[in-house]
């Protein structure tokens, strides 16, 4: 592993400059307060200032505007509103009802909102019982007020003075994560490699990819500043997220049969050579991920020209050396990878010259693209789609639900004395809920191990330094790490995060009320515990929404989307034109409901194992969409080129295949296969002009007219013919496959109502 660059992709990262603005955001007015000695009074204004940073999600610029303010609206309205009825048990139960119910439903608004809607929860927690508001709640609202409004201004300072930073730190990330796909790719030519292993972290990075790439296209597009200004920043960063779509298809372009590749070339080091060029790739990859990261230019760090020549070179010398009959269509295979690791390098060193573009070249940089229609889709802020969603089939709705049965339940349980427990921060009980319980069991779940486990490793090792250190100058410099590493890893990794939340909680505590460390520890491991099986209890009793109900809806879309871009790419074949536009929106559509059907099988491994349905058949179903839009675009690549193929019987296979993808379709939907389906899927290409090649050219190979030509950037004609021919072929046996693993899907189950 290199570390250097594993520790530059992470400093330089969203999540680490977001934490840092959020920390000084959040601790330089405590420093200030500190040093008048009016800390404690004020300690609501850095906890407004949090809350309201906590809301900043990735997006367009008026969109996390308009969400910072909502969220400060929130949060006022609802402290004022607990701080009013905090003596009032029957109204304070109300107002969980009210609030618990309206604060999870606006997360069908998508995560921005769904966010605010947590926090404001959270919000409810802190302010539920008056601990914090003191006699004058008037005040202690205005400093509350202040503090979340002092973020809503360092932000639109911050945007002002960097209005591309987050949009170029996203798209390097979607190169880094780019780089880390390649790295998995190029494991499948390592010496034995684990295939299943390697096909689910196949998987579960496209799913990695798909969601980044929906964060980035929404902060790109809708960014007014980068699609219309004319800056050469703005259309570079556009190119460059385009680029990375692009790459990214060129990288699903190399899926292959590794496995008779393994077999055929287990003697020889070539799959180990293009094992390490691929890794140098990946390592390019990364280094351009890094340099968007910083807001460099970037500079090759290789001499890529020279290791492909010398991958060329052992390829040529194997093929005049090994190369007969028998084993000329694995070479044929072989010489097809290469073609495609030759494209993706020329990919990668024109996405290097674009980044390097001069500002003179700035009106060059033109997308040529309808930009609209990638953007992607989300619920209208209107009341119509809030009063659909109250409703048991709507899932949110049933979340809103468990999340307001949790909090009365937890709530309830606060209000007992337990003399042996002796609670006192029972407010964390309704925090760690509120965190905890997601609308997916298996969030959930995950999210509630992860949190008790950080939690107590966190309280450790606070406890640890605060029973060791107590210079204020160190603990307030731990203070301050534990907080930007917790910020950081929020998203991505939730048990660091929980682990360095408790230390700077710890230590807050201690700044604010020392000598207090024993309490604290006590209150927080036993609140977490109590919450997270409240949490659990909640989300497997009330109400829960299975993955498995999910799985026919996202495999419907998943086969239809498959088969429409498979459509758009035979249409070269067929008509001889090639929209490239149309193209990559229905690549996008596929690739998007590919990841969103891969996303549920995940989760629902983690269920119960009764609620698990069909599981091996889904897996398979997920297996074989992933290969029919990998073979996709490996087909892709040959309508995008002035090349001609009239050996192929395009027509055919055309009919043959969309024929067997519209019977899974059918079938998913309900309704019986009819006759003329399965009469087209049985057409007889007729491709026998390539068989004749083929047979002819072994026969010259037989006779020894071999000829040792060593141009990397041409391949033989009938070498593309062949690999088209086993695209198609590939295409169809996994569609056959498909449509077998959906009759079995309907024999297993009751049958799937036809689709009026």
């Amino acid at each position: 592993m290199n570390y250097s660059a594993e520790l530059k992709k992470f400093v330089t990262s969203q999540y680490v400059y977001s934490a840092i603005r959020i920390t000084l955001a959040t601790v330089l007015p405590c420093l200030a307060l500190a040093h008048f000695g009016i800390l404690k009074e004020y300690f609501l204004f850095p906890l407004g200032t949090s809350f309201v940073a906590l809301c900043d999600q990735p997006g367009p610029f008026i969109r996390r505007r308009n969400a910072l303010t909502f969220a400060i609206f929130c949060f006022v309205f609802v402290a004022l509103i607990a701080s009013l009825v905090m003596t009032f048990k029957v109204l304070v139960i109300l107002e969980i009802i009210l609030f618990g119910m309206f604060f999870s439903l606006i997360g069908v608004y998508g995560q921005r909102l769904a966010a605010v809607g947590s926090l404001s929860l959270v919000v409810l927690a802190i302010f539920i019982d008056g601990h914090l508001t003191g006699d004058n709640i008037l005040k202690s609202l205005l400093i509350f007020a202040s503090g979340c409004i002092w973020f809503l201004l360092i932000f639109l300072v911050v945007t002002t003075i960097q209005p591309y930073k987050l949009a170029s730190q996203m798209i390097g990330e979607n190169y880094l994560q780019l780089a880390e796909f390649l790295k998995i790719k190029a494991n499948y030519y390592q010496k034995n490699p684990d295939f299943d292993k390697l096909t689910t972290q196949v998987i579960a990075k496209q799913i990695g990819i798909k969601n980044l790439q929906e964060e980035t296209r929404e902060t790109v597009f809708k960014t007014r500043t980068i699609v219309n200004e004319s800056t050469t920043t703005s259309r570079l960063l556009m190119l460059m997220f385009l680029n990375s779509m692009d790459l990214h298809e060129k990288l699903m372009t190399s899926e292959s049969d590794y496995q008779k590749l393994q077999q055929s070339f287990e003697d020889s080091m070539i799959l180990v050579n293009i094992h390490d060029y691929l890794n140098l790739l990946a390592e390019e990859i990364t280094n351009i991920g890094i340099a968007l990261q910083i807001g460099t230019k970037a500079k090759p760090m290789f001499d890529l020209e020279l290791e492909l020549k010398n991958l060329n070179y052992h390829y040529f010398e194997l093929r005049n050396k090994q190369m007969n009959p028998d084993n000329l269509e694995n070479f044929m295979i072989l010489r097809q990878i290469l073609m495609r690791i030759n494209e993706i390098t020329k990919e990668i060193n024109e996405i290097y010259k674009v980044f390097s573009q001069d500002v003179k070249l700035a009106k060059s940089l033109s997308t040529g693209l309808d930009l609209k229609k990638f953007m992607p889709n989300e619920e209208k802020l209107n009341f119509k789609v809030l009063k659909n969603n109250i409703s048991l089939s709507s899932s949110q709705f049933r979340h809103a639900i468990r999340i307001t049965t949790a909090l009365l339940v937890g709530y309830i349980f606060s209000m007992f004395d337990f003399g042996f427990l002796g609670l006192g921060h029972t407010y964390w009980i309704l925090i760690t809920i509120t965190a905890i319980l997601k609308p997916a069991y298996s969030i959930t779940k995950k999210r509630n191990l992860l949190r008790l486990y950080g939690t107590i490793a966190g309280a450790v090792i606070a406890y640890t330094i605060l029973y060791f250190i107590h210079i204020n100058g160190i603990l307030f410099t731990v203070l301050l790490l534990s907080m930007i590493m917790c910020f950081s890893f929020l998203k991505g990794r939730y048990f660091w995060a929980v682990l360095f939340m408790t230390i700077y909680v710890f230590l807050s505590f201690n700044f604010l009320n020392p000598g207090n460390v024993n309490v604290i520890f006590k209150d927080r491991i036993l609140d977490t515990i109590i919450a997270g099986v409240i949490a659990f209890a909640v989300s497997y009793i009330v109400l829960p929404v299975w993955e498995h109900t999910q799985n026919l809806d996202l495999m419907k879309k998943s086969a239809a989307d498959n088969l429409i871009y498979f459509e758009s790419v035979i249409s070269k074949f067929l008509e001889g034109d090639f929209d490239i536009e149309d193209y990559k929106v229905k690549r996008k559509n596929a690739i998007i409901s590919l990841a969103n059907l891969s996303d549920n099988f995940q989760r629902m491994i983690s269920e119960p194992k009764n609620q698990q349905k069909k599981l091996e058949v889904v897996h398979q179903f997920v297996a074989t969409s992933h290969l029919i839009t990998a073979y996709t675009a490996s087909l892709s690549q040959y309508s995008k080129n002035d090349e001609k193929y009239p050996e192929i019987d395009a027509e055919s296979w055309s009919r043959k295949i969309e024929a067997e993808m519209q019977q899974t379709s059918v079938l998913l939907h309900g309704n019986e296969i009819n006759e003329a389906l399965r009469m087209e899927s049985r057409l007889e290409p007729e491709d026998s002009s390539i068989e004749d090649m083929l047979t002819k050219r072994k026969t010259e190979i037989g006779e020894n007219d071999l000829i040792d030509r060593r141009d990397p950037d041409k391949i033989s004609h009938l070498t593309e013919l062949k690999n088209i021919h086993d695209i198609l072929e590939l295409i169809y046996d996994v569609a056959k496959e498909q449509r077998k693993v959906i009759e079995k899907y309907r024999s297993e189950s009751d049958p799937i109502p036809p689709q009026s």
